[in-house]
Order: structure tokens, then C-alpha cells, then sequence
């Protein structure tokens, strides 16, 4: 596949010209985000997430496992992210680039490391048997941002999946069907999500949910992953341009709002959801 051209001169020049103005390619404000748009499978946890042109699946799935011998009482949460050469043809299939490791670990930091879910919850008995959940990642489309793209898409889909009901009598551990009992959600402690920002040159520019123009053209990035509580759970700086304190200040005020807007967006289509899905039962 041939490499994905690098901008012109042109481009870049037009770009920050428009950015000095308040102007971005695609008509919105310097801190505004593309649309979100979730879709849900017919399996629980399965979400489809579009923002803008970009477009990622999350899929969770769980099995029971042994617990780690130092933490008998915790289960796990592994993340898997996928980028298909089709996606973009910036990615190789079969090698991972740059932007695709950090990705990841910026995710896996995200939902895991944030302690997002409870992981003392996916305990069955102690020592013996624990769920493991898997988050499963499938880049379908980039246009920019996939970072933020696929956390509101594992974030949601985490909240969406159900996990079998389990009963314990003695040592022995019965897994009932979704027809037997109602599955059991997960423990979710809180739902961190991913706000992106561009800054370009030392103009102090900075454009909010960058699509994959600006990400090209900009000169650093500052990552932050917030709940609806306003917390900060991860801050990553990527990039050369220096940022002076009021910048990243003025970031994490902007992505509160954002992220409570996100949040609230999410909780909604949930709701949707389930109602949806109560109706077809009936």
C-alpha cells in the first residue's frame, strides 16, 4: 500500500492562517467536537462508535480464570486495540506504529490503570476462579483523534456489556445461561474518556478533537483523560512545543465541560438502549 502523502506547504500555510481567525476546515470552533455517534449490536457489549468520519468497535467478552497468586481476590481487565491497513494508509498491517503503541498504552492507562472497573468485583472465589474481561479495539475508519474515538467506545461498551450470573455452593461454581438469569453489569467505579488538544507553533493555538489534517500539521499534543467528576485520571504530553501552565489550565477547564457532555450523551443512548431491548422482550 502506498505511503499516505505528507501535507503541502500549502495546506499548512492555509491551515494556520485560518486557526490565527478562529476558522477550522470543517466549520467548527477551535474547542467544539465532531459529533458522537454510538450504535449497539445485538451482543451486550458490542458498540460502535463514530466521531465525525472516524470510526471504532469495541467489543468486551469475559471468561473465568485463576487469579494471579499475589492477588487472589482480583480479576482482570486486558485491552486489545486492531488497526486494519483499510482504516488509513498510514498503518502496515502486521507492524505497529508509533501512534498505534501509544495509543494503546494510553488506553490501557485510561480503563485499566485508572482502577475505571471494579476488579475486586470480577472475584468469584477467592484464590480459585475470577472473570477476565477483555476490551477488544477494531479501528475501522481514521480521520483523525482515534484516541478519544476509542475510549468513549470502550468506556461505553465496558458499561453496556452484561456478565453471566454465577452462584458458589461450597466449591462448587455454577456460570447460568442469559436465558437461566438476568446477567450482572460491571462495577464501574467511574468512566474516564479521552479529550484531545492540538497546539501548533508559539502562537498558542490550540484546536480541541483534532481531525487527521491538524494532527499532521500540529507541532504537539496534550492528552487528558477526565470523568464527570472532574478528575484527572491521565495527562500525556506528545510533542516538542513547550506549554506554558495557563495553556494546559485552560485544557483541563474546557475538558470538564466537554467530557460531562460526553458522559451525558453515553448515559442516554444507554438508556435508549435498554429500553429498546425490554420492548423486544416484551
Amino acid at each position: 500500500m502506498p505511503r499516505e502523502p505528507d501535507p503541502s506547504i500549502n495546506e499548512a500555510e492555509f491551515v494556520h492562517k485560518c486557526l490565527r481567525k478562529g476558522v477550522r476546515l470543517d466549520s467548527r470552533g477551535v474547542y467544539d467536537l465532531r459529533d458522537v455517534q454510538l450504535r449497539f449490536g445485538d451482543e451486550l457489549g458490542w458498540v460502535e462508535c463514530r466521531l465525525g468520519d472516524t470510526r471504532v468497535i469495541a467489543q468486551v467478552s469475559a471468561e473465568v480464570v485463576k487469579p494471579l497468586p499475589d492477588r487472589p481476590y482480583e480479576g482482570f481487565v486486558n485491552l486489545v486495540t486492531e488497526i486494519s491497513p483499510m482504516a488509513s494508509a498510514a498503518y502496515e498491517a502486521g507492524r505497529a506504529s508509533e501512534d498505534e503503541v501509544l495509543m494503546t498504552r494510553l488506553l490501557e492507562k485510561t480503563l485499566r490503570r485508572s482502577d475505571a472497573i471494579d476488579r475486586e468485583a470480577l472475584c468469584i472465589v477467592a484464590g480459585q476462579k475470577v472473570w477476565s474481561i477483555r476490551v477488544d479495539v477494531h479501528i475501522l475508519d481514521d480521520e483523525g483523534n482515534l484516541l478519544d474515538c476509542a475510549s468513549i467506545a470502550a468506556m461505553t461498551a465496558l458499561r453496556h456489556f452484561r456478565k453471566p450470573d454465577v452462584s458458589v455452593l461450597g466449591e462448587e461454581v455454577t456460570i447460568h445461561s442469559m436465558t437461566e438469569r438476568v446477567p450482572v453489569p460491571l462495577a464501574v467505579h467511574h468512566s474516564p474518556m479521552c479529550l484531545t488538544f492540538a497546539f501548533f507553533g508559539e502562537d498558542s493555538l490550540a484546536v480541541l478533537d483534532p481531525t487527521r489534517l491538524e494532527s499532521q500539521l500540529c507541532t504537539g499534543t496534550l492528552t487528558l483523560a477526565l470523568n464527570a467528576q472532574s478528575e484527572i485520571c491521565v495527562l500525556s504530553k506528545q510533542g516538542g512545543a513547550p506549554l506554558a501552565a495557563d495553556d494546559v489550565l485552560r485544557a483541563v477547564t474546557i475538558g470538564v465541560e466537554r467530557v460531562r457532555e460526553v458522559d451525558d450523551k453515553v448515559r442516554r443512548a444507554l438508556e435508549d438502549e435498554k429500553r429498546r431491548r425490554v420492548v423486544e422482550v416484551r
